[in-house]
């Protein structure tokens, strides 16, 4: 039996809304700041705390992703290594996709929240496709 991923219900999802869709990603790198205290580090290390620094952003049609797989490849192509990624529907209306700049916008705004640090809300998936939740 094939499990279906977390990856695939969000592509599943996306495709049957009524309206067109586009899947926004913000692929962030997990660290502590140069400056963290001892402590943080051992925190870090342990799985917890640390902060997010978004390293680069796309917009798909869920029609353009066969999987998770393939997003992760593309990724791995197109920029750093990763190690938190952020996922978001955008709708279009009246038949039609969002147009480049709501995309564009959209986008901005998620780099911003994952850069100010709230991310509350804001599905996460780990790099094998894994969902993630942040406490």
């Amino acid at each position: 039996m094939n499990e279906v991923s977390h990856f695939d219900r969000l592509l599943q999802a996306a495709a049957a809304q009524p309206e067109p869709q586009r899947l926004l990603f913000v692929f962030a790198a997990a660290g502590v700041p140069e400056d963290a205290t001892a402590s943080q580090r051992q925190r870090f290390a342990a799985g917890a705390g640390g902060t997010l620094t978004p390293l680069m952003c796309v917009d798909k049609a869920p029609a353009e992703l066969s999987g998770f797989d393939a997003l992760n490849a593309e990724s791995r192509k197109a920029g750093p290594p990763w190690q938190v990624a952020f996922a978001a529907e955008l709708a279009g209306h009246d038949g039609q996709p969002p147009g480049a700049a709501q995309v564009e916008q959209a986008l901005q705004a998620r780099v911003e929240r994952v850069r100010g640090d709230t991310i509350d809300g804001l599905p996460a998936i780990d790099p094998s496709g894994a969902p993630l939740s942040f406490a």
